[in-house]
């Protein structure tokens, strides 16, 4: 890579300002805890991710690793399982929970998902957990999940789903960014199936959940200031029944939320096409 553009990278991710430097802040500090954190630690949506890497000399990404929990449970079944993030303390919880577990074939790596520092088609799979809603530039990170693929690779994304319709979109996207300004977006299945299409990713399947969130832990996991935690709780209050009843909103502000996990494959070059890899 041009020492120029590694430079721009550099600076972007250690100012402030940037939206980079604002996730790894909001979770870096908080690394530990998303490692015991039952939502992230398990549940069905983190079976059926794993599941789809099967037996054999596997490489995966697993981008926006967070924690490590879909390394952890893929691990076994692969042959090398990069964990990828920009938090500097998320990859220490990983490289260090990795160690205890004896998972040798873990690799920590280090950066943002609009630009993967990886070659074409370098990986079997490309896994990504609760994630996205986080990326700056959701397409163009998309394609970078593409050209890292294998053909016939599959990607696999599990992440919170707006259910649509405007007013539950407005809804859950306010409560998102009061409890968490690194939010960007929790996309609809439509834009998903659309975004991957135009990545070149061939949507082969998506899976709705339903994950019910505790209020308190859900606010103090992240931290949230009291006056934003109290704005989301009058939020919640003056709703519509509408959205009351689809968030399944409780008197504590327990609520539920609607997961998907997105699969697709990545779809084979035309014969005069070509994809740019990185300079190294």
């Amino acid at each position: 890579m041009h020492s120029a553009v590694m430079r721009h990278r550099v600076e972007s991710m250690s100012d402030p300002r940037t939206h980079q430097a604002l996730v790894g802040n909001q979770f870096g500090s908080q690394a530990a805890a998303y490692l015991s954190s039952a939502v992230h630690a398990q549940g069905a949506d983190l079976d059926a991710l794993a599941a789809l890497v099967k037996e054999g000399g596997a490489r995966v990404l697993d981008l926006g690793c967070g924690a490590g929990h879909v390394t952890f449970n893929v691990a076994a079944r692969a042959q090398e399982v990069i964990a990828y993030d920009l938090s500097s303390e998320m990859l220490d919880v990983v490289a260090q929970a990795a160690a205890e577990r004896g998972l040798r074939n873990v690799v920590t790596r280090k950066g943002v998902a609009e630009e993967l520092p990886f070659p074409n088609e370098s990986f079997d799979y490309v896994l990504s957990r609760y994630s996205a809603h986080h990326w700056h530039e959701f397409e163009a990170a998309l394609r970078e999940v593409s050209r890292v693929l294998k053909p016939g690779g599959i990607a696999g994304f599990v992440d919170a789903v707006s259910p649509g319709a405007p007013l539950l979109d407005t809804y859950l996207q306010a409560i998102e960014l009061l409890r968490d300004p690194s939010h960007v977006r929790d996309y609809s299945r439509a834009e998903w199936e659309a975004a991957m299409v135009r990545a070149g990713l061939r949507a082969a399947s998506v899976t709705a959940y339903r994950v019910r969130l505790d209020f308190v832990t859900w606010i103090e996991r992240m931290r949230t200031p009291k006056v934003q935690v109290e704005a989301i709780r009058a939020l919640q209050i003056a709703m519509s029944d509408g959205v009351t009843r689809h968030f399944d909103i409780g008197s504590d502000g327990s609520f539920t939320l609607d997961v998907g996990m997105i699969v697709g494959h990545r779809s084979a070059l035309r014969r005069n096409e070509t994809m740019a890899a990185p300079a190294t």
